[in-house]
């Protein structure tokens, strides 16, 4: 930092890495690295959002287990809670080793998407290795959703499964909310900052927000979350300033 530096708002990341994740008596994590799913809460949750959502289900998918079926995968979701402060700034932990991959396609076999579908082979669909994708040696969890006749293609219907994949994740959030910061695996600090002088660098990035599986959620209350969000579609498409704490943060979640 240099001395005539201003500093506006520091965020810190810390990150938990999971080494062994299966199924088990309870749906919980611990510092150690375990994590383990339990599927007892899915027909309850499902019933909750019965109007649109005929059923669900949760599998593992373990490192270099891709050769296999998928449904349209809605997302790639880390699982991470504000400690500390509000989005960009104070302290955000989050796991790392596992993501929550929801997928789409309703009880006739249409799947969720409107102008592409990534259903096929989990291998050909899912490109590891890339900025918001899980590594090789990560877990998938794959939350497959399975709407009611032709939900799967409603802008309501779509924002409802997200909200029910939040819930689920809220458990875990809870638990990893908790944890000692100091047992953290990786610790990362940064920095909004005036530098006096210096160039004045804006990026600009251009955000769908067209309809069901085009949409763009912005400023949820929980990192890439739903709650307390809202989408482009709903701020008609105006652009919207933020920080660059603020996008390392989960303030942008693609709803597709």
């Amino acid at each position: 930092m240099a001395a005539n530096d201003i500093e506006l708002r520091r965020l810190v990341i810390k990150a938990f890495h999971m080494t062994e994740v299966e199924m088990g008596d309870e749906n919980k994590i611990t510092t150690s690295g375990k994590m383990t799913i339990n599927n007892d809460c899915l027909p309850a949750l499902a019933e909750k959002y019965s109007e649109v959502i005929d059923h669900i289900d949760v599998e593992i998918i373990k490192p270099g287990d891709h050769d296999r079926h998928t449904n349209t995968i809605m997302d790639i979701i880390p699982i991470s809670v504000k400690v500390l402060g509000k989005c960009g700034e104070g302290i955000t932990h989050t796991i790392t080793g596992v993501y929550v991959m929801p997928t789409g396609v309703d009880v006739d076999g249409e799947q969720a998407h409107e102008f592409g579908s990534s259903d096929g082979n989990l291998s050909e669909m899912l490109h590891l290795n890339r900025a918001g994708t899980p590594a090789d040696d990560d877990y998938i969890i794959s939350f497959n959703i399975t709407f009611k006749k032709g939900m799967g293609q409603e802008r309501y219907a779509i924002i409802d499964a997200y909200r029910m994949v939040e819930e689920w994740m809220n458990t875990f959030r809870a638990q990893l909310k908790k944890f000692e910061g100091t047992k953290c695996t990786e610790r990362h600090e940064y920095y909004d900052r005036i530098r006096p002088g210096q160039k004045k660098v804006l990026v600009i990035k251009e955000m769908i927000a067209h309809g069901a599986m085009l949409d763009t959620w912005i400023f949820p209350n929980q990192p890439s979350g739903v709650e307390g969000g809202k989408s482009l579609i709903d701020y008609g498409a105006m652009p919207v300033m933020l920080t660059p704490n603020e996008f390392r943060d989960g303030a942008i979640k693609a709803m597709n």
